[in-house]
């Protein structure tokens, strides 16, 4: 086990206009169960591959275990990668693709033997180790290349969307696994991934990037409930968080289209100062079967569409005044039509400020954004 610590890392292709990771900087302690969270495109996996070496870091520093990694060999470096398409041999039975690595690097027969059949037994593939890649399905193929990450006993592990090529059921079976597998080893884990869902399950913390840079470093329930930017309040949340204009008013309110005031413990500005308002769909809730007149802590909403999904019912209405979109996700057994009225409300609590020009939050309580509270404790061997 190690802490890995990355520095200042930067990173820009040759050629480029612009750099692909502009200084991002966090520390994964011993143990811990980092995700590495955001859209295609943001850098996340390039910063994957920078820690593993099979990407050049052009500035910066990267330490595992106190060592600086930078210019050391992938195979030097003391971590195990799980790719996200398996990357098997399909020629080898999966006994061999699990001991390949270690054979390579010249370990005794007896010690390759123990190691996978550990691991075989720990993922449940004791009865398939004579069978090829070929002979399995996506989620047993995915253990194989799994196994063979933890054969190698390694300082760290590094997960580049590994559950992407499954189905949704395997995926959520898998996702329980790693985490299962992971507080067992107690191995350190950096895991990549755009799936928020799997995000806010696995990760001890969650890093989120965009175009390069961190938006925010936090736990998944803080990530969650006291997003520091527009983009992180949007990016995590099903349904996605609303977003209405609004301006801060007097006597800590702030006022929405349509003339629709509400309380907010962040409304303490100037008066008339532009804001982002954003409101959780679930944190919407009837005020009554009749719209209630402006200025009264409720949104006046005409319903659109509703989504029965079973235990929820999602609501597409529009903000009446503006006829800003908006959505509300209700209980399943909510009584909700298209061309109804309703009136919406939410706690003040709930509600959230962002500045309308830099899209930051303007909560003032917010903890520091490398919040590591106390973690579940993971299971040594």
């Amino acid at each position: 086990m190690a802490i890995v610590d990355i520095r200042g890392a930067r990173k820009t292709y040759p050629g480029a206009a612009a750099e692909t990771l502009k200084g991002i900087d966090c520390t994964v302690a011993d143990g811990e169960f980092l995700v590495i969270l955001g859209p295609s495109g943001c850098g996340k996996s390039t910063l994957l591959r920078m820690v593993a070496g099979l990407e050049r870091i052009s500035a910066g520093e990267i330490a595992i275990g106190g060592r600086i990694v930078n210019n050391l060999e992938p195979k030097d470096r003391d971590i195990a990668m799980v790719f996200q398409n398996y990357a098997l041999y399909p020629h080898m039975s999966v006994y061999d693709n699990m001991a390949y690595g270690l054979k390579i690097r010249r370990l005794p027969r007896a010690e390759i033997d123990r190691r996978v059949r550990e691991a075989a037994a720990l993922l449940g593939l004791s009865d398939y180790l004579k069978r090829k890649p070929r002979q399995l399905s996506g989620g047993q193929r995915q253990r194989v290349a799994m196994g063979r990450a933890i054969v190698r006993e390694p300082a760290a592990f590094l997960f580049d969307e590994p559950l992407s090529n499954l189905d949704a059921k395997l995926r959520t079976q898998m996702r329980v696994e790693i985490k299962k597998l992971q507080r067992r080893l107690a191995v350190t884990s950096l895991y990549v991934t755009h799936d928020q869902v799997e995000a806010m399950t696995l990760g001890d913390r969650l890093l989120v990037m965009n175009e390069g840079v961190t938006e925010q470093l936090g736990t998944p329930l803080d990530v969650y409930r006291r997003p520091a930017s527009v983009f992180v309040a949007g990016f995590i949340g099903s349904p996605a968080m609303n977003f209405l204009p609004g301006r801060v008013a007097d006597g800590g309110t702030v006022e929405l289209p349509g003339g629709h005031r509400l309380s907010a413990p962040w409304a303490d500005g100037a008066v008339g100062r532009p804001v982002t308002v954003g409101i959780r769909p679930e944190h919407l809730q009837p005020a009554g079967p009749e719209p209630a007149a402006q200025g009264t802590g409720t949104l006046a909403v005409r319903v659109e569409l509703v989504e029965a999904l079973g235990a929820d019912t999602v609501v597409h209405g529009i903000v009446d005044g503006r006829g800003d979109p908006v959505l509300a996700r209700l209980p399943g057994a909510a009584a909700v039509h298209a061309g109804d009225a309703l009136a919406l409300t939410v706690a003040p609590e709930n509600l959230h400020g962002f500045d309308a020009a830099t899209g930051r939050a303007l909560t003032q309580d917010r903890p520091p954004a490398d919040d590591r509270r106390a973690r579940p404790q993971a299971v040594a061997r």
